[in-house]
């Protein structure tokens, strides 16, 4: 059993009430560990911790910051497995995508804000004729609140901290409380790293409790969020009047546009990644596929096939292609979804619980595939974050336009297609933060990333990052 502590000050400790939560492994439903209920008090000492390392954290020399988050970034490298394997068992993801993707990039995103803090610079300006100059203080904040999502553990949870501290400031984050293991993993590495005690603090336990004690903490200046466009909601309701900065990375219904002069099977191949990567619990994945109509039905014969062809399996088995959800209620969301389709849709492929030999109590799904004759029905509006995907054809461009943009939400679109022209005229239309054509989830950590409407506020990512985890100050001298 894994008992699991918060990290604070450097140390590990068990939460002050002694509350417990259970961990549960998605691939068989067992119980395997557990974790702080944390309360108002963790969350205080935690910040104490972040207060009074900031002064001499936010004092060290960029060179210092930067070899730090390298030795971290090198630590989680040299432990590829034995995260990987974590957060796999924790999340239900298959291990080959942990170890290929997941942690990989939670090295690279302390590698990447390591060198990116000491290309960090700020503006002046010369004012003519009236003998002064202006020129801008990037400063860090003090302690930010660092709160990260299920579906990509760890890589999600070093998107927010690396930059966090790489601009001098504190930390109090808080991982899922579903997928806690990883985060709880990263304190060994950080105090291997060097890390002054106090700069990063984990607290563990629930949003309505340990979140709820970050977002509302007088003292906290800046919130990053990612999850649910809910809950963003409620953070920024809470936070307004303490006015805090705010980072909320949200949900998203990502169209998937397939125009009949794309490549084809690269477009195939790409589509089946982009519908079921992670058992399509990414916030990036395409979940309404609109297709030309002149190609509809040979896309659908063959992009059923190739659904047909992938593995529901335990995380552990190489050949899995999807794995366990991440938890017995989100399955229970996802197929309540299903029910809808069976009612009102046709269900061209999938909508069946799965049953692993040996794991007949984990959370498995079948890719599922589902005709609609509507965007405005509830399948095309909600998120569904899972392994279900919804298809329809289009005529015109301006019709697959209006069907793109006509939901709330805004993160993302692919979009398929060899139309120089057409490319430049979607891309400048569509209401998403992202346009991917001809790929998708091709990442360039330097590129802004965030969503519109109803998808977030602000952006992560490159020097966006950095900007919000620093307070401008400007400095006129008269000369």
């Amino acid at each position: 059993m894994l008992k699991i502590q918060n990290y604070i000050n450097g140390n590990f400790h068990d939460p002050l009430s002694n509350e417990w939560l259970d961990n549960y492994c998605p691939a068989n439903g067992e119980i395997y560990g557990s974790l702080p209920n944390s309360g108002k008090e963790d969350v205080d000492n935690a910040y104490i911790a972040a207060q009074s390392a900031f002064p001499g954290w936010s004092q060290t020399s960029l060179d210092e910051r930067s070899r730090i988050l390298i030795r971290i970034s090198k630590g989680i490298e040299a432990n590829l497995d034995r995260f990987a394997e974590m957060e796999s068992r924790d999340n239900g993801k298959p291990l080959s995508l942990a170890k290929t993707i997941d942690i990989p990039r939670a090295a690279s995103n302390f590698r990447f804000f390591a060198h990116a803090i000491t290309q960090f610079s700020s503006e002046s300006h010369q004012s003519i004729g009236q003998d002064a100059v202006n020129y801008t203080l990037r400063q860090p904040i003090g302690v930010a609140g660092c709160i990260s999502p299920w579906n990509l553990p760890l890589y999600l949870f070093t998107w927010k901290i690396a930059p966090a501290i790489a601009a001098g400031n504190c930390v109090v984050a808080k991982p899922s409380e579903i997928t806690p293991a990883t985060a709880y993993l990263l304190g060994d590495i950080c105090n291997e790293a060097g890390l002054p005690k106090g700069v990063l603090n984990i607290v563990h336990g629930v949003g309505s409790t340990t979140g709820q004690a970050i977002i509302e903490h007088s003292d906290i200046k800046a919130i990053s969020f990612t999850g649910g466009t809910k809950t963003g909601a409620h953070i920024a309701k809470t936070a307004a009047p303490l006015f805090k900065k705010l980072s909320l990375e949200l949900g998203g219904k990502n169209p998937n546009i397939i125009f009949a002069d794309c490549d084809y099977k690269d477009m195939l191949e790409t589509t089946v990644k982009s519908s079921f990567a992670n058992q399509g619990q990414i916030c990036l994945c395409g979940s309404r596929i609109f297709v030309e109509r002149t190609i509809y039905d040979q896309f659908k014969t063959d992009f059923i096939n190739k659904v047909k062809h992938l593995k529901v399996g335990h995380p552990s088995d190489n050949k899995t292609d999807i794995g366990a959800l991440v938890s017995k209620s989100h399955l229970e969301k996802v197929l309540s979804y299903i029910e809808i389709a069976k009612k009102h849709h046709t269900i061209l492929y999938g909508g069946n619980k799965v049953t692993v030999d040996g794991y007949e109590n984990g959370y498995y799904l079948e890719p599922t595939i589902i005709e609609v004759d509507s965007n405005d029905c509830q399948l095309n509006q909600e998120e569904i974050f899972g392994p279900v995907v919804t298809m329809m054809p289009f005529d015109t461009e301006d019709d697959v336009l209006q069907m793109a943009n006509q939901v709330k939400y805004g993160l993302s679109t692919t979009l398929w297609t060899n139309n120089l022209k057409r490319t430049m005229r979607l891309s400048n239309q569509l209401q998403a933060g992202i346009i991917w054509v001809n790929t998708w989830m091709l990442r360039d950590l330097r590129t802004p990333f965030g969503g519109m409407k109803a998808s977030g506020v602000g952006r992560e990512g490159g020097f966006e990052a950095l900007r919000f985890f620093t307070e401008a100050k400007n400095v006129c001298i008269k000369y």
